[in-house]
This record gives structure tokens, C-alpha cells and sequence, in this order.
């Protein structure tokens, strides 16, 4: 399972457990079984704190348990975690076997003071860039707290589990047996939904800090960049946001961040925050921003009222909010939203292996998702509401040479349908020949470009009609003291290189009207 290269990653990893664990496997006869049980050998062969256990009769096979000897302390795997999971296998190693999570000191005694029991179960696709942070935000909590479980579940090797509980889409998240939560979460998020007290006593800390000299809303590569380029002059600086990186967390391939020749967008999520944290940046996570307040007069203080109630207060603010997938808006679309309507075909498409799905959109997105699905499913129906495919020639020639791929140009979609319970069909209209079509699915993949997230700000500053906030060449916007940057703005191209570089913009910006303008009085 492991080769050479691998095991010697492993065996140096392992060498920082410092409490013995236990690998206790349910197994049958079945390929896969086989296969977990000679990645469990392999794994144990690594370190002498690792012991194999013989096979016990789970409910699930194959799965195992990683177990703390003599402890309660433990994690289960439902599958082989190999893909994008493989890390959280490692993690879960180490965590099990006495290395501590790298969370924060208040937010580790947050854990361990929950009271109640709380059985997670995470459905998950290898291929899912967005699960592993679920997965192993969950997994630190059970390690931290043994009153909580949690079972990671392949919802491709458990496909029946998937059909009776419905899940369309991942990472899938049940507690207690019932449905929690879907999509990327970290432990402060989860915390939140859990520790029916975080909210309040959050937002009391969040007001009770002192104001920034510049504070900036939202952590994609815009708001990374601004945070550095402040903090290096020396100004107190902060960060707010719902999550770390950003629409970049949702991006799979990465080849045109000049440098960086290839990477993956959590990996280069991951390297931003890396980069931030070398600064004194105040970094506040899964924090909705939902009011701002312009400072009443020149030099005084801006508010941004957070939707715990909470309010920070700054000098100046910096909005990189970035954008979000657009919705198709059409009957259907959201009642069937993650019950077979989804929009990233990277983690969601292996659980609609060997079914009908379609994808709404022919741009560069649409296409490269209908390649990929293509690979995965039985059959791709791609939708394009133009004349023609707006994607890279190579890429539409490449979408034309797959056999079980059928396109539609001048298709208007009017409608998701299904039986009350999933998608069952989409309907569209030929806008050449005005007839309506209706085709039968199982999925819908909506891929049609992006919304900035800058409803909140409506009546403060001046957005565009797309809803861009407008910016000048310094990334000010129409209200002293507050300046954008990223796919908020009306920066016409939408990269991550160009946000990184109007980030930079930003906090020179912010930076000059910060030593024109005086400090307020009360601060």
C-alpha cells in the first residue's frame, strides 16, 4: 500500500508518539479488507508504540480503530483514508499516541469542558479537498475529549449508507444519528454549533479588544496579502473571517500562482496562513462580518458588527470578502441543494459513480468539471446557455472526444426536479428552437461563475450592478478610511495572483491614509 518513500515519511512521524496505540481492524473477505489490513501491518511496522490487534466484528468492514492503550482515547476509519485523507490517518496517529493538536490553549479547554455526549460520523470521498478539515477537526475533539466520538465513513465503499441516509454531497456530518452539518467546518465552527454558550462569551472577548490601526475582513489571498504587507510596517493589524483562504479552499488545481509551478488550494491555504502567522496579526476565524460602520469623522474609529454580536472597532478597514459559486436560480435549485445539487464536482462526484448527472455551464469551470465527472459517472449532460462552449479550445476538444458526454448550447435550464427527496431530472429550454426538454439525472453539478459576497454592505459603500465594491487605483472605495481588494471588487480579473497583488494594494493604501489623517483622541 505504502511505498519506500512513504514508509520513511511515516517512520519519522512516528517517532513523536509518545504514549503506545493500538490498531484493532474489522475485516472480512473482501478486496478492500485485505487492502486495510495491509496498510495496518505496514503502518505498525513503523514504530514500536504500534501494535496490530487482531480483528473484532464491527458493523462496518472494513474499518478500524486507533486506540490510546489503556485509555478511552480513540478515532475510527470507516475505509481506507488514502487520498486526500491520508493526512488525517497521520494526524489521528500521532494525536491518538500522545502529540498534542495545534490548537490554541482556550480553545483546547473549550473542548475538554463540553459537557454531554456527542457521537460524530463524517461521510467523506477520498478525493474531497474540503473533508479533511472536517475530519480532522473532529478527530483532535474525540482525542481531547473522550465524551466525544467520532467515525470517519468512505461514502464511496459505503454506498449503501449514503442511499438510505441521502447524502449528495460531502463532507456529510451526523451526530447523535442525526444530521448535523455539510461542508468545510474547522473546530471553531463545530464548537459553535455545540457549546450553545461559545457565542456569546466570543463576542465579548471579540468588543473587549483594543481598535486596530487596520483591520481587514476576510482571509482568501486578498486579505493574507493586505494582513502581511500591514503588519510589516508596524501597525497593529487584524484579520477577520468565516475561514482561513478563502474561495481558494474550493479550488483543486493551482499551476498559475507565478513560482509556485503546481500546488492544491488547501495546500496553498494552508502556506497563506503560515505566511500570516510569522506577523503579529490578530487572526480571528469563524467570524461572519455583517454590519459596517464608517468612522463618524476623519481620524475617528470604524465598527465592523460581527453576527455574534460582537464588534471590533479600526482606523481603517479592509474588505476582501472575495465571492462565492453563483446560483443558477431556477425552481428546485435550492430545495435539492446537497441532495443531489452541488457545486464542487471534485469532492462530490464520486458519489454519483455510475449514475446521470448533468452540469450547468460551458466556461472553463463546466467544462473541466464535466471532464472530470466524465471519469467518475455513467453519463454527462453539460448545459450552455450561449451559442457556444466559452472554455479553452483544448479543453472543449478534449469534453468532445469523451463518449459519454452530451452538450447542449442555446440551453436555457428552467427547472431541477425531483421526488421530494432527490433529484431526479433537469429542464431546459432550447432558446434556438424555443422547445422544452427535459432530461432524467440523479445529480446537477452548477457551474456558472461567481457572486461577490458583499451583500452586507449595501447603502455603506458603493457597489457596482454586479455588486462589486468600486475601488480606485489605491483600492479606496466611496467612504474614507475603508479600502478592497479581491473578487469583491471590480478589479476586472478574478486570480489569486491579482487579489494577492490588490491585497498589497490595499494595505499601501490604507497605510498612506493612516499617517495623513490623526489617531482618534479616545483611543
Amino acid at each position: 500500500m505504502l511505498d519506500d518513500a512513504l514508509k520513511g515519511q511515516l517512520k519519522a512521524y512516528l517517532e513523536r508518539i509518545t504514549q503506545p496505540i493500538e490498531l484493532v481492524p474489522s475485516v472480512d473477505e473482501s478486496e478492500a479488507s485485505r487492502d486495510l489490513l495491509e496498510l495496518l501491518r505496514e503502518i505498525a511496522e513503523q514504530s514500536p508504540k504500534v501494535t496490530l490487534q487482531a480483528s473484532v466484528d464491527d458493523a462496518r468492514k472494513p474499518s478500524f480503530v486507533i486506540r490510546r492503550t489503556g485509555s478511552e482515547v480513540q478515532v475510527r476509519f470507516a475505509g481506507l483514508p488514502m487520498g486526500h485523507e491520508f493526512t488525517s490517518l497521520v494526524l489521528a496517529l500521532l494525536q491518538v499516541g500522545g502529540y498534542p493538536p495545534k490548537l490554541s490553549d482556550e480553545v483546547v479547554e473549550q473542548i475538554r469542558s463540553i459537557d454531554g455526549d456527542f457521537h460524530f460520523e463524517t461521510y467523506m470521498s477520498l478525493s474531497c479537498h474540503n473533508c479533511p478539515d472536517v475530519v480532522q477537526a473532529l478527530n483532535a475533539m474525540s482525542v481531547l475529549n473522550p465524551r466525544i466520538r467520532h467515525t470517519t465513513i468512505d461514502g464511496a465503499l459505503f454506498q449503501a449508507e449514503v442511499e438510505e441516509r441521502q447524502i449528495m454531497a460531502v463532507p456529510a456530518v451526523f451526530l447523535n444519528g442525526q444530521f448535523f452539518a455539510s461542508g468545510r467546518m474547522g473546530v471553531e465552527e463545530i464548537l459553535a454549533k455545540i457549546d450553545t454558550g461559545a457565542a456569546r462569551r466570543d463576542a465579548a472577548r471579540l468588543s473587549a479588544k483594543a481598535p486596530y490601526d487596520v483591520l481587514i475582513v476576510g482571509g482568501g489571498p486578498a486579505g493574507a496579502a493586505a494582513a502581511i504587507y500591514a503588519a510589516r510596517k508596524g501597525i497593529r493589524t487584524g484579520i477577520v473571517a468565516e475561514r482561513f483562504g478563502g474561495q481558494v479552499l474550493d479550488t483543486l488545481g493551482i499551476e498559475n500562482f507565478i513560482s509556485v509551478s503546481q500546488t492544491e488550494g488547501p495546500k496553498f491555504a494552508a502556506a497563506l496562513e503560515q505566511h500570516v502567522r510569522q506577523y503579529e496579526v490578530d487572526l480571528m476565524t469563524a467570524q461572519r462580518a455583517d454590519k459596517l460602520v464608517p468612522a463618524a469623522a476623519e481620524g475617528g474609529l470604524a465598527e465592523v458588527h460581527l453576527a455574534n454580536g460582537g464588534v471590533l472597532k479600526a482606523r481603517s478597514v479592509i474588505l476582501a470578502t472575495g465571492a462565492r459559486w453563483r446560483n443558477v436560480n431556477v425552481p428546485g435549485e435550492q430545495e435539492y441543494r446537497n441532495r443531489g445539487v452541488a457545486y464542487c464536482p471534485h469532492c462530490d462526484g464520486p458519489l454519483f459513480k455510475g449514475k446521470r448527472v448533468a452540469v450547468i455551464g460551458g466556461g472553463n469551470s463546466g467544462v473541466e468539471a464535466a471532464i472530470d465527472l466524465a471519469g467518475i459517472v455513467q453519463h454527462v449532460t453539460l448545459l450552455e446557455f450561449a451559442d457556444q462552449l466559452k472554455a479553452d479550445a483544448v479543453l472543449v476538444r478534449k469534453l468532445q472526444s469523451l463518449p459519454n458526454v452530451t452538450i447542449h448550447t442555446n440551453a436555457q435550464t428552467t427547472e431541477i426536479t425531483g421526488d421530494g427527496q432527490k433529484v431526479n431530472g433537469l429542464t431546459y429550454t432550447d432558446r434556438t428552437s424555443g422547445q422544452s426538454h427535459h432530461v432524467e439525472l440523479e445529480g446537477v453539478f452548477v457551474q456558472i461563475g461567481l457572486v461577490p459576497n458583499t451583500e452586507w454592505l449595501k447603502g455603506t459603500v458603493e457597489l457596482n450592478r454586479y455588486g462589486e465594491i468600486v475601488i480606485d487605483a489605491k483600492c479606496h472605495t466611496s467612504v474614507p478610511g475603508v479600502f478592497a481588494a479581491g473578487d469583491a471588487t471590480t478589479v476586472p480579473y478574478k486570480q489569486i495572483v491579482i487579489a494577492a497583488g490588490e491585497g498589497a494594494t490595499a494595505a499601501l493604501g490604507a497605510f498612506d491614509h493612516l499617517i495623513r489623517t490623526s489617531p482618534p483622541q479616545a483611543a
